[in-house]
């Protein structure tokens, strides 16, 4: 443990809170807290977005893989994200937008009615709380190796500071926060691709990976059975995610939307390529070494000086947090639009009050989870499976639908999703069922 991290932590939670409350507002409805008003501009959603979808998989799982791997890790999370940003961008954010809806499942309601809208519900939140899960369990594992507390007692400071700010300051905050945290994160991969690739060369890249029997380790489709259907997981499960739709609502316009989704698949494309090179970088560095820590923890910890440890400290940090926050935001708003006002729609409790309460619940059912959880890949793998098997067919098909099919969508959503429950409750040992496991069960 080094003390100064503590003074790093201190410091960029006091900027998020910062920049999170100053942009709190008052807010009268839903649209206020959970879609800022309508009136998020291109940029910001292009800020947001980005930060949001480079998470904890991006800058610590993929640089794992890039040591091992090479070149191919791209595919792990780079590949499916570039992808999905550019066809919702060409293809999904017009007719999303066009659409008098502010949820999914209000659009699964009118294309397949209520019954299947209320399953569609289940399903979305599911996936919601494990991905903010993934991401608590990346920031208690992160925290714990430079503060020395245990792993609950860090997922749980990092959590109470992401719900302070949303709470408080609902889709707005949040978007102003990933703001910071984008810049933050860019500084920090921008800065350690730099730093490293003053300190090693390619032939020594090269020389290291052949003497250790890594034949692909420079080519993209190694090993491409089990990395293409990682992505293609990730490509199914994102391309109907309620973050991008709540974005895409969010925006100014249908043409400020589009701009901004085509400015964040260039901006993931670069900083997964980073992510890449900063793995590749750092195999002279560690080779013939078991790491006991994700390698950027580890170059944090033992590779670079003081200050320049806590700027990558606070751009993982930024990492994990905005998309924990946007998950939390996301999730929160099915919970309020599509679980208390669908059971209680006479409620006397506000929206904004009651987004907020839903904000900490949907915060606490993921803690739960992560405290079970400690394995980023898994958490984020099992997360991908509730939305590629059990709501990419149906959700796709009710966008461009124009008349009502209830009990195609009943019977897809409930094999789909039945599926995805079953590999779930397998992967935690509730039940003794021999599934393939992610990503072959896809």
């Amino acid at each position: 443990m080094k003390p100064e991290f503590f003074v790093f932590l201190a410091a960029y939670f006091a900027l998020v809170l910062l920049a999170g409350l100053v942009f709190a507002r008052r807010m009268k409805n839903l649209e206020d807290f959970f879609l800022a008003s309508r009136n998020v501009s291109s940029g910001l959603i292009f800020l947001s977005l980005t930060a949001a979808w480079f998470g904890a998989t991006s800058i610590l799982v993929s640089t794992d893989e890039a040591l091992k791997a090479g070149v191919s890790a791209f595919w792990i999370v780079g590949m499916p994200a570039v992808v999905t940003v550019i066809l919702l961008a060409l293809f999904l954010a017009g007719p999303l937008r066009r659409l008098p809806i502010l949820t999914i499942p209000d659009l699964v309601e009118l294309r397949y009615g209520r019954l299947v809208r209320h399953l569609s519900s289940v399903l979305i939140i599911w996936y919601m709380v494990m991905l903010a899960a993934s991401q608590m369990v990346a920031l208690g594992q992160f925290l714990k190796t430079f503060l020395g507390l245990s792993y609950i007692a860090s997922l749980a400071l990092g959590t109470a500071v992401v719900l302070i700010y949303s709470i408080t300051g609902g889709l707005r905050s949040v978007v102003f926060t990933d703001a910071v945290q984008f810049l933050l994160l860019t500084a920090g991969v921008s800065g350690l691709v730099i730093f490293l690739a003053g300190r090693v060369s390619w032939p020594e890249i090269s020389r290291l990976a052949a003497q250790s029997g890594q034949n692909g380790y420079f080519d993209l489709f190694h090993n491409l059975k089990e990395n293409g259907l990682i992505a293609f997981s990730f490509t199914l499960a994102w391309t109907i995610s309620p973050i991008a739709l709540q974005r895409i609502q969010a925006g100014r316009s249908i043409q400020a939307a589009r701009k901004g989704l085509f400015a964040t698949a260039a901006a993931l494309f670069l900083l997964y390529g980073f992510v890449v090179l900063i793995g590749i970088f750092s195999l002279p560095l560690f080779s013939g070494q078991t790491l006991s820590n994700p390698l950027v923890s580890e170059i944090i910890a033992s590779k670079v000086g003081l200050w320049f440890g806590g700027i990558l400290f606070v751009g993982v940090l930024a990492a994990i947090l905005s998309t924990m926050d946007t998950a939390i935001n996301t999730g929160a708003l099915s919970v309020t639009r599509d679980v208390h006002l669908q059971v209680f729609p006479a409620s006397r409790l506000s929206p904004v009050l009651t987004g907020r309460l839903a904000t900490f619940l949907l915060g606490a059912a993921a803690f739960l989870v992560a405290s079970r959880f400690q394995s980023i890949l898994k958490t984020i793998g099992l997360s991908s499976e509730i939305m590629a098997e059990g709501f990419f067919i149906p959700g796709v098909a009710m966008i461009f639908l124009k008349k009502r099919v209830p009990l195609a969508g009943l019977l897809s959503l409930c094999l789909g999703g039945g599926f995805s429950i079953l590999s779930f409750l397998g992967a935690v040992n509730v039940l003794a069922l021999r599934l393939p496991a992610w990503p072959f069960s896809v």
